[in-house]
This record gives structure tokens, sequence and C-alpha cells, in this order.
């Protein structure tokens, strides 16, 4: 005789569910995004893979929930570029105060984001993911090596890598 599983035991109970989705929403996001850029609507898949987790609650056990939700939003995506080769589309990052700079200087700053998005496309995927989440997120080695399932020592060779690469490409960086 099985007995239904307790409350602890799954994410069914929706206060549980809202803090799983606080605690990993965002992280999801940006993993999917820096994987595999804007062009396969990286939020949309954060919120299809909830809907799974919703939909299959009473399977999961909370502890299992990030992985689960990292899985199935990673195969969501390679689902979405499956006959595709993906190249990140990064967006112009907004300039601020963009009235106090003279042209020349405006000039020299879109060159250059111009050459850094160049640069990073020339990463290679675990390279560019790994520095993007390091340097843009401020996620530290561990963490990464936690959420992309490989070693710290790897994070650290692709990060090295990543901004030798970069340090080749960009003079000023």
């Amino acid at each position: 005789m099985s007995m239904p599983k307790s409350i602890a035991d799954n994410v069914c109970e929706e206060s549980q569910y809202k803090a799983i989705y606080n605690r990993y929403a965002q992280d999801l996001h940006n993993f999917l995004y820096y994987k595999f850029g804007s062009n396969f609507n990286p939020s949309d898949k954060v919120q299809e893979a909830f809907i799974k987790l919703w939909e299959n609650c009473a399977k999961v056990a909370p502890p299992k929930a990030k992985s689960y939700l990292f899985t199935i939003g990673n195969n969501m995506m390679l689902n979405a570029v499956k006959h595709e080769k993906v190249k990140l589309n990064f967006q112009k990052i907004p300039t601020q105060d963009r009235d106090h700079h003279n042209p020349e200087f405006l000039l020299e700053e879109k060159e250059y984001l111009i050459k850094y998005q160049k640069a990073l496309s020339k990463l290679t995927e675990g390279q560019r993911e790994v520095f993007l989440m390091n340097r843009i997120e401020g996620k530290r080695h561990k963490e990464i090596a936690e959420l992309l399932g490989i070693s710290r020592k790897a994070v650290e060779k692709r990060l090295y890598l990543a901004i030798d690469k970069l340090r080749v490409d960009i003079k000023e960086l």
C-alpha cells in the first residue's frame, strides 16, 4: 500500500513553490540567456520550466527542484535550437548621461562595444557562459560549477581561457 507523499517531500504546496520560483527564476533565466542568447526567448523557457515543475510537483522533492528546472530549461532551449547554430544577440547597453559626453567619446564607446561583442562571440560556449556568469552576474567559481555541473577547476580554466582570448581580441580590456 503506497502512501501519498507528504507536502515536505514535494513542491505542490503553494508557499514552497513560490519560494522556489523566487529563488531560481532569475538564475535560470540568466543561465539560459548566457548559454543560448536571447534569440530563443529564455524568459518564455523559464516560465515553461516552472509550468512543468507545477505539473509534476508531486514527483519533485524540494532539494531536487533546482536541478529539475535547469534540466528542463536547458532541454527546451536545445530543442529550440536543434537545427540552427546559435549566436548571442547582444543588445546595446544603454549609456547614461549621453548629453555629458562628446561625440568622439560616444563613437569610441560604440566601437568598443562592437569589439567586445565580437570578442565574446569568438569564445566557446563554455568559456562565454562561465565568463558572463562570473563577470556580469558576480557568481563565484563554486556557484558556477554547481550550476553547470562541472568541477571548479574546469570553471577556472574556462574563465582563464576566456579572459586570455578577450585580452588578445580587445587590447583595451
